[in-house]
């Protein structure tokens, strides 16, 4: 990696994610690579599902801070293969969720990556699990609604301290 490339990688892992402010996109998995190819530094990203409202103001972002850091010209490359996965979210990731009080979700490592050239398998079967509350660590929860403010969170309520929180959906 470039000098120049290494430094893209330092600037665009700050960038929030306009949707979960605590969080980076480094810290969400979104932030796959960044390279040097003829003077132009390419960063490379895989939106947490296609058509994510949030990309835009991310591109945005990323753009004016790597401008602003003296690292243009810039491409912004959106790839959806592999698809990204909640798998990705780093262990800080996890616990700025958690600090914010929205649970993380749990991490699936039983499933196995797919290939780039396979269909990529999607359960349209609820999964029951127990949500932890990020506020007291209770696993008496109830799902309230399964859509929350953003499309990859639902809404929960803790039995244990009453308290309502969001969980970050596994995908």
């Amino acid at each position: 990696m470039t000098d120049r490339a290494t430094l893209a990688w330092r600037v665009a892992a700050g960038v929030v994610d306009p949707e979960l402010a605590d969080l980076t996109i480094a810290d969400l998995g979104i932030l796959r690579g960044t390279d040097e190819r003829d003077g132009t530094v390419v960063v490379t990203v895989t939106p947490t599902f296609s058509g994510c409202p949030a990309m835009t103001e991310m591109r945005r972002d990323l753009l004016r801070r790597l401008g602003d850091a003296g690292l243009g010209p810039v491409e912004i490359r959106t790839t959806l293969s592999p698809p990204w996965t909640s798998d990705w979210i780093t262990a800080e990731g996890r616990a700025k969720l958690a600090a914010a009080g929205i649970s993380p979700p749990a991490r699936s490592s039983e499933r196995a990556p797919t290939p780039a050239s396979e269909p990529v398998p999607v359960t349209l079967v609820a999964t029951s699990r127990r949500v932890a509350c990020p506020r007291c660590g209770s696993g008496d929860t109830a799902e309230l609604s399964h859509f929350g403010a953003t499309a990859c969170r639902s809404l929960y309520r803790c039995r244990a301290c009453r308290e309502p929180f969001e969980h970050m959906r596994e995908i």
